[in-house]
């Protein structure tokens, strides 16, 4: 029998070739990888239903383990699964966030660590009720966007609200941190309310002066749910996405805020979201996300 080929254009595209199983199967890793190809809750361009693909198709380039620069093999010994995509009813959005919620939730039962491959950022919220059951539980959040909004154009559930709803149906979600903020559109309610429950609000301008700070006021070893926004990069790094705003984080900024996060928290759970892979036909905005997710994965788990 032939060997399975490791050149990244050739192959069935899992993510980083893990094997495909299903969410509710009998089987256990140390990642899993769940996609979920919706974007209907969008207010501008839509694409992020095809990130799924797209970011399996893009992790072919960094199959672990890898070793870097200075010698170190990355993910050596680390098991992953690729879990596929949730079955999501087209026009269905109430049935979809539960569809979301149990899937995630047999992911997480299976995994040390889940990785849920978006669509649009209406997604984390029915990912978080997976969540429900962890204790003091945190959100780190890289967005342009704060998504704390009440109601957007008569919807409760558009990707400009996960964390109100979030916040509202889980007692144990005690404190979300938003770095990355920046743009001419807010809406003042949401900001008064974040500020009213005590998050912590940090602009693009000031990242890199006060993120080790701001990541290092919460108690250490505190279990962290980390969701990145595709929009939080500058569009002149990472063009594929839905609501793309000037002056964001750069790929090294972005990576030195998540390893401090890992360095001083326990990572639970990430989700990478708002990735429209057909507003970027050169394609680096998907190997982008694929990296920013195989790195992050190494920071974390590599000891």
């Amino acid at each position: 029998m032939s060997q399975p080929s490791h050149l990244p254009y050739s192959g069935i595209a899992s993510f980083a070739r893990a094997p495909v199983v299903e969410p509710g199967g009998e089987w256990s890793a140390d990642v899993a990888v769940l996609g979920i190809p919706f974007d209907i809750a969008l207010g501008f361009r839509p694409g992020a239903r095809y990130a799924p693909r797209a970011l399996r198709e893009a992790s072919l380039r960094y199959v672990p383990p890898f070793t870097d620069l200075s010698g170190r093999t990355r993910l050596a010994g680390v098991t992953l699964a690729d879990a596929g995509d949730v079955v999501l009813p087209s026009l269905e959005p109430e049935l979809a966030r539960e569809r979301i919620t149990q899937a995630a939730g047999q992911v997480r039962s299976r995994s040390r660590l889940p990785v849920f491959l978006g669509g649009d950022h209406s997604v984390t919220y029915p990912l978080l009720r997976a969540f429900h059951d962890v204790p003091d539980l945190h959100i780190i959040q890289l967005d342009a966007h704060l998504d704390f909004t009440d109601v957007r154009n008569d919807t409760r559930y558009s990707n400009s609200s996960p964390f109100r709803r979030a916040v509202e149906d889980l007692p144990n979600l005690v404190h979300i941190t938003t770095l990355g903020l920046r743009g001419l559109r807010f809406d003042p309610e949401a900001v008064a309310a974040a500020g009213e429950r005590g998050h912590t609000l940090v602009p693009m301008e000031e990242v890199e002066d006060l993120f080790r700070d701001v990541i290092g006021a919460l108690p250490e070893g505190r279990p962290v749910y980390l969701s990145v926004d595709a929009d939080a990069f500058d569009p002149a790094v990472l063009p594929g996405t839905s609501s793309p705003e000037p002056d964001g984080f750069t790929y090294g900024l972005a990576m030195r805020v998540i390893r401090e996060v890992v360095r001083r928290h326990h990572l639970v759970g990430m989700d990478l979201v708002e990735l429209a892979p057909n507003l970027d036909p050169s394609g680096r905005s998907s190997l982008i996300g694929a990296r920013l997710i195989l790195e992050t994965l190494a920071e974390a788990l590599d000891g």
